[in-house]
């Protein structure tokens, strides 16, 4: 086998790193040990390209190496590649390949052109420039219900018909569910728009600049993701002038504020679909056929037979691609999005964007656009560069559409590395990926968590160490894109799985250790520009057990390191490994880490100037 060597994260190798816009042009080397009697192919196939697979031979330029020069010409999309050698002795031809491999990086040989599996290269069409109150903020997730009830009486608004109402703030969420294990009351402890804005005090002790709420539109259930009416706020959180006071409140104190849209399926009990015949006996698509919300739905056997979003018969599904339905989201006028958008919301946060089609999420941005300073986020799970849905690949990352995505992943690389329960290595090099497939400004423009709504409390998931919980947020707070705390998280909330991560806010509790921790990073994000701004990079000692992130601009670096063995280590640049090329200074970061010795389980934070 002749020794065949790339790496698209060393600049010997690829240039520029990562995602490109198109029109760029691209350097590419391969390394072949022995040069005699061999030709070097790059193939390359544009995904949606109507010329199929293009071979380019690659040019020896030096002793070891072959060199192709590219100008990204075929338009954006994803564009894959791999390498094709022919070595030829003693008469006979071996072809070899070399593609990706493992999480990317250094790639492997394939003795055969069907296993081969291409590397990634995005061709984005624009950069997504995020507003600048977006790209400096600290966000703060609230689920409405469970967060603050600003009444005088601590009388909950509204009550709903078959529900029930908890008797203190301190109970544990339960469910309580009928024999098809649905559930049969929904539960509300009442928090309200009004105990938002009374807190707005509480956001900036903790120094809080933006606050994305779950839903608040009109809905049968306490997370509100089943909308009733989406022109209306929910009863339960006050009115939409308390609405329109809070909005003015938030924006008076500097921060900024962004909804959740959830625009893939309603309520069954929707004014839309209205299977109950709550908005009357002839409203609706379940109700009445000649209504004109009758073509947004599917029915297998109308009314009782339709298609729910996952099979959720709470939650019909509407067909995205009906004009009438995309007129009423996101039309010029009085549509959903332009009304509370006039009002004053800072952006949207779409909820399981992978439901919403190309064209609709465009859509949205679109009009979003007529606004100034508005951001567009989008729930994807997955690596959003890449993403397939109903077998299409979605366009989340090439511009105009998403203009970043909820970072779900890192919660589980953080996890992960506090856990011990996957390679340092194998970590650091997950990140990298991600860092190399998504657009430079998409990759900064992510909303990073380390626990939702939809997860278990990052302390329980940490079996209650406050020191771990510390290290989390240090590592969430180190990365490029934007912090967001869920709330109660910095208090020191507790919890498994829904219902149990989404207990009411603990005001006469607040573990006071926990929620300095967290305004400690929070203030290290807003003091150093590099936080925001700074390249990225990872590195670990899978040896030492230390796992670390160094950010770096031309005149500042900061350094965290976590030692997670069980003995004191030493910080050394020299025994530090990344997969990817490190261009910063050399000589800051070795006087950085001169002499410091980290403590079992301790981890080490210094940021300093060159």
């Amino acid at each position: 086998m002749t020794p065949i060597y790339f790496n698209p994260w060393l600049e010997r190798y690829k240039q520029p790193f990562g995602a490109v816009q198109e029109k760029t042009e691209v350097n590419i080397w391969l390394s072949v040990l022995e040069q005699q009697n061999i030709e070097v192919f790059l193939v390359v196939h544009k995904e949606g390209s109507t010329t199929g697979q293009k071979i380019f031979a690659m040019n020896a330029v030096a002793e070891d190496r072959f060199h192709f020069r590219a100008t990204m010409d075929q338009g954006w999309g994803l564009y894959f590649y791999y390498f094709k050698i022919i070595h030829e002795s003693e008469g006979y031809k071996i072809t070899q390949y070399y593609g990706f491999h493992g999480q990317g990086g250094e790639g492997k040989i394939y003795g055969s052109e069907r296993e081969v599996i291409p590397y990634q290269l995005t061709c984005y069409q624009k950069p997504e420039i995020a507003p600048s109150w977006y790209r400096d903020a600290v966000f703060y997730q609230i689920f409405p219900d469970r967060f603050a009830n600003g009444n005088p009486d601590r009388k909950i608004n509204q009550p709903k018909k078959d529900s029930f109402i908890y008797a203190t703030e301190e109970d544990t969420p339960f469910y309580i569910k009928n024999q098809q294990n649905e559930i049969a009351r929904w539960d509300f402890f009442g928090g309200n728009f009004k105990g938002i804005q009374a807190k707005i005090p509480y956001f900036q002790g903790l120094g809080i600049t933006a606050v994305y709420l779950n839903p608040i539109f009109e809905a049968s259930s306490n997370h509100r993701y089943d909308t009733n009416d989406y022109f209306k706020v929910d009863g339960v959180l006050g009115t939409e002038e308390d609405f329109r006071e809070l909005i003015a409140a938030l924006h008076e104190a500097g921060i900024a504020v962004v909804l959740d849209g959830v625009f893939s399926h309603v309520g069954k009990n929707s004014r839309y679909f209205n299977l109950s015949g709550l908005y009357g006996k002839s409203t609706g698509a379940a109700r009445n056929p000649q209504s004109p919300y009758y073509e947004w739905f599917t029915f297998n056997h109308y009314p009782d037979d339709y298609k729910a979003w996952w099979g959720v018969t709470d939650l019909p599904e509407v067909r995205k691609e009906n004009p009438s339905y995309q007129e009423f989201i996101y039309g010029d006028l009085d549509s959903v999005l332009s009304k509370w958008t006039t009002m004053g919301v800072d952006g949207w946060r779409l909820d399981v964007a992978d439901e919403l089609p190309d064209e609709f999420i465009s859509g949205i941005r679109k009009q979003l656009a007529s606004y100034q300073e508005k951001i567009l986020i989008g729930e994807v799970w997955e690596d959003a560069s890449n993403k397939i849905a109903y077998d299409t690949r979605r366009k989340y990352v090439f511009g105009d559409h998403l203009q970043g995505v909820m970072n779900y992943p890192l919660r589980q690389q953080i996890l992960a590395i506090l856990k011990q329960s996957r390679s340092l290595k194998d970590i650091c090099e997950e990140m990298i990926r991600y860092q190399e497939n998504y657009p430079t400004d998409f990759y900064y423009n992510q909303l990073n968590n380390i626990g939702t709504h939809d997860t278990e409390r990052i302390l329980t998931m940490l079996d209650g160490s406050i020191e771990a919980l510390d290290q989390a947020w240090g590592l969430m707070f180190m990365m490029p894109g934007i912090p967001c705390v869920y709330y109660g998280d910095e208090a020191g909330l507790t919890g498994g799985k829904d219902p149990e991560n989404r207990k009411f806010f603990p005001w006469q509790a607040i573990d006071p250790a926990i929620f300095e921790n967290c305004r400690k990073w929070i203030t290290r994000r807003k003091t150093f520009d590099v936080l925001k701004q700074g390249e990225f990079f990872p590195f670990y000692s899978q040896k030492q057990q230390i796992f670390g992130i160094i950010r770096y601009l031309e005149e500042a670096y900061v350094i965290y390191a976590i030692n997670l063995s069980e003995q004191e280590q030493s910080l050394k640049v020299s025994e530090l490994i990344s997969p990817r090329a490190y261009r910063g200074d050399y000589a800051v970061l070795n006087r950085i880490m001169e002499n410091k010795h980290l403590a079992p389980k301790d981890s080490f934070f210094a940021y300093e100037t060159k």
